[in-house]
């Protein structure tokens, strides 16, 4: 009975677990070997709803630092384009129609049209030469008139409402007589007269202008400015 108890207690002996292996840490061994634990990257939080990759990109970009978005710099818009009228050298000739006001005097401020001779007429002083005039010349010619009897100090503006019109000629589809706009060229006035005939000599055409030191006719080309009163031709094309 001795016996037998004594073989059991050895064979438990012999039976002892062999060692198992533990995998430690980068931070376990730097500690082993040179008594500091390294920094561990800190635990990343499980995320029940996808997979680990999906998760891990999500986690990254949270503790990515944000960066606001870079200015965007747009261009301002730009104003719209004003039509250019003439400035204060601008003679008048019969055609132009004026606007004059004259303050405080409602039954004569009013819009009048240069007539064939030259003149406006208004109440009270009748007869106003404006040919040759600039806008600045005829207000001082109206007070003038005005003060002789009428109004002790009158104050009068004048304005182009409305200039005299072109004329196109030739080798266009409609030719005729046109209402002026300020800015125009010769290729804008041939397209208000419905374009170039077939027949149109397109690259040069004939211009005619008269201001106070007379009449001019010059070829010119499609780009040239083109003034109130003046009389544009199309030639025709021999080939």
């Amino acid at each position: 009975m001795i016996a037998a108890v004594a073989a059991l207690v050895l064979s438990g002996c012999m039976q002892t677990p062999g060692p198992v292996a533990v995998a430690q840490s980068s931070g376990d061994l730097d500690h082993m070997a040179y008594g500091q634990p390294t920094r561990t990257a800190p635990p990343v939080a499980a995320d029940s709803s996808g997979g680990g990759a999906i998760s891990a990109a999500r986690n990254a970009f949270a503790a990515s630092p944000r960066h606001a978005p870079s200015p965007v710099a747009y261009a301002a818009p730009m104003p719209p384009s004003q039509p250019v009228r003439y400035d204060a050298a601008y003679r008048l000739d019969a055609g132009d129609k004026l606007r004059v006001v004259i303050y405080g005097q409602d039954g004569l401020t009013n819009t009048y049209a240069i007539d064939a001779g030259g003149s406006i007429t208004m109440p009270l002083i009748g007869a106003v030469p404006a040919r040759g005039r600039t806008t600045a010349g005829l207000a001082a010619e109206i007070s003038a008139k005005l003060r002789n009897g009428y109004i002790r100090e009158p104050s009068v503006a004048v304005e182009i409402e409305t200039y005299r019109p072109f004329f196109i000629l030739g080798e266009v589809a409609a030719p005729g007589q046109y209402p002026y706009v300020p800015n125009m060229t010769v290729e804008s006035a041939v397209a208000i007269a419905g374009g170039f005939s077939p027949r149109a000599k397109r690259d040069l055409v004939t211009m005619t202008h008269t201001d106070a030191s007379g009449s001019m006719r010059v070829v010119v080309p499609l780009g040239t400015p083109v003034g109130p009163g003046d009389t544009i031709h199309v030639g025709e094309r021999w080939f």
